[in-house]
Order: C-alpha cells, then structure tokens, then sequence
C-alpha cells in the first residue's frame, strides 16, 4: 500500500503470485466436469497464464477520503466504487489453496445488500489485507464521526424539517381552501 498520508489516496498492490493461483483455480474450476477436462489441459498449456498476467496488470485498487474504488478485467472492465459510510464489515478469508498462494480475500458488506444479491466485492491477493481492512474500517469511522459532528453541530435538523413541513402544510391548506367552490348558503 502507498500513501499513507491522511486525505490522500491509498493504492493497494497486488502479490504477483495472485497469477499462478487464477492459473490453478481456473484448471480446477474447468476440471471438475468431464468436458471440462480439455479445457483444463488448454487452459494450463499457455491459455491461463496469459489470461492471469493481463487481468493481474489490470487490477488496481484505492482508498479515497470518502469511497473505496475497484477495477478489474480484461474485455469487459468493472469498477466499482463503495462510499466508506456504507460498508458495515470487511471480512478477512483465507483458505487452503489462498494460504498456498499466501493471499487472501477481503470481503465488503454494505447497507442495503440483500443476501441473495451475488453483487459483492471482493478484493483477492492485496498486500497487506489485514492492514488495508483495519485503514478502511478506521478511515469509515473517522467519516461517520464527522458526519455526527457536523449534524450536531447546526440547530437540530429534525426541528428545521418539522417546521419547514409545518409551512408546507399550512400552505397547502392555504391553496387548497382557495381552490375550493365559494359556499352558497
């Protein structure tokens, strides 16, 4: 990871064995079925490693002030950017074939994810996760506690809302007794 200046962007790096692992998980993944078992040997011939090294070149990840941001792929390229003040955990895996690799994964929780949504991020192969998760965690923090400072810090925004809601309301009453047929007694 690099700057670790507060305020300023920290940009991720990925371990370079992320490339070898992609190679075996996707000959494992290809493997499984019997049809898959050529697509395996392709894929271990040259295919895999090729595919590995440009999507590896094109990972990045940085920590802004205010929103984590994601890109990868190869073809098709996805960025996806989380505020800080929605993510509610990240959540550090390793398994056996990461502790292999020696990688593991980071994985994002925000508000609002449904359990069946599928549309997570997950960071695979940062160096240094466990202190990457502990900045995020700390920087998300740090912008709720500020977001609360200056909430606090006006007259309450509940007592403006409710009077502001009260003006509209006798406004609305204004317009509609306006809008109503003069009464013929």
């Amino acid at each position: 990871m690099s700057s670790p200046t507060p305020g300023l962007p920290c940009r991720a790096a990925f371990n370079p064995l992320l490339r070898p692992y992609f190679v075996v998980y996707g000959a494992g993944l290809l493997a499984i079925t019997v049809v898959g078992i050529p697509l395996a040997l392709i894929w271990l011939c040259g295919v895999g490693a090729w595919w590995a090294r440009h999507y590896f070149d094109r990972l990045e990840c940085e920590l802004g002030e205010t929103a984590l941001r994601f890109r990868k792929g190869i073809l098709v390229q996805v960025e996806k950017t989380i505020p800080l003040e929605n993510i509610q955990d990240v959540t550090f895996i390793e398994g056996p074939l990461l502790r292999r690799f020696n990688l593991s994964v980071l994985r994002f929780e925000t508000a609002g994810q449904s359990a069946n949504q599928g549309n997570e991020m997950k960071l695979v192969g940062v160096i240094d996760a466990a202190q990457l998760r502990q900045r995020i965690l700390a920087q998300r923090d740090a912008l709720r506690q500020r977001h609360a400072q200056v909430g606090t810090g006006s007259a309450a925004p509940q007592d403006e809302q409710l009077a502001l809601m009260r003006a509209m309301l006798a406004r609305l009453d204004e317009i509609a007794a306006s809008l109503r047929p003069p009464r013929q007694d």
